[in-house]
This record gives C-alpha cells, structure tokens and sequence, in this order.
C-alpha cells in the first residue's frame, strides 16, 4: 500500500492529528507527495511536492485546515 492510499484511508481525526503535530506534520507531507507522485506523476502532483517544499510549515498548516474542512490534501490526486 502507498503512503498517500494509506493516509486517505485514515479516519479525518487521525488525518488531523498527524498534520497538527510540526515534525510530524513535514515528514507525513513530504511522504505522502513523493508517493502520490510515484503512483500518478501528474503535473499537479509536482507542483504541490514544490510548493510544499518552498512554503514548509505555512503550507502544512493550510493542509491542516484543507483536511479538516475537505478531508483530502491539497494539490493531490
């Protein structure tokens, strides 16, 4: 199972709970985009892989909120 299947499939608590903790929250992030890019190299994958990279935490947070609200990262497939 991929990391990023394997995190959808997480109740929205657990989600959350992963992505409110920093360290915690950059590693889950960097894991799940590399493997959603490994399964589906798709542009926008990319671009949330660098865009991640470039805003670090701030980004995080935001995918936190996203999580909460979406259930679902943002800019992934």
């Amino acid at each position: 199972m991929t990391v990023d299947k394997w995190f959808d499939s997480q109740d929205r608590l657990v989600k959350v709970l992963l992505l409110i903790i920093p360290f915690v929250n950059w590693i889950i992030e960097i894991l799940v985009r590399i493997s959603a890019i490994l399964r589906n190299p798709s542009q926008l994958n990319l671009i949330g892989l660098i865009v991640y990279i470039i805003g670090g935490w701030i980004l995080g947070f935001v995918d936190l909120i996203f999580v909460i609200i979406q259930d679902k990262m943002l800019f992934i497939e």
